[in-house]
């Protein structure tokens, strides 16, 4: 009768699900903001100018023709993906997060992971520095086919 008694006891109560994630953090563990503009030293929203920075651009081509050619066309699929239209489908600030921190992208960003399944190399960390990733997102910005 004892056992019976503590069945019944322990069947009451609180039966929340307490191995499911608490309903404000995302299944991944990424943040709203990380999922939407990607993982890494930019954590606020970068804004472009209403003009493109033609100096920035040209520094960001320079960037872009020694750092990123190898792998990256603009307007064809190459190693990596065309990166002529990259920002009209992710933000600026996503690109230049994957710029400066590829390796993390690639373990626990949904969209890179998905890319790694059309495009199987992980992109390389190349060692740029934020004003020159910012520089490519000019050049990118410019050079939209």
């Amino acid at each position: 009768m004892g056992i019976v008694l503590l069945l019944i006891a322990a069947g009451c109560g609180d039966t929340a699900d307490r191995t499911s994630e608490p309903a404000d953090e995302p299944e991944n563990g990424l943040t709203a903001f990380e999922e939407e503009h990607g993982i890494g030293p930019f954590t606020e929203e970068v804004a472009l100018g209403p003009e493109i920075d033609e100096e920035m651009a040209r520094m960001g081509q320079e960037v872009f023709e020694f750092n990123c050619e190898a792998c990256h066309a603009l307007d064809e699929r190459f190693v990596g993906p065309p990166l002529g239209n990259i920002l009209d489908i992710r933000s600026p600030t996503f690109v230049m997060n994957m710029i400066m921190n590829p390796s993390e992208m690639a373990q626990r960003h949904p969209v890179v992971q998905e890319l790694l399944r059309e495009y199987p190399v992980v992109m390389p960390y190349q060692n740029i520095s934020e004003e020159q990733a910012r520089a490519i997102v000019e050049y990118l910005r410019d050079a939209n086919p």
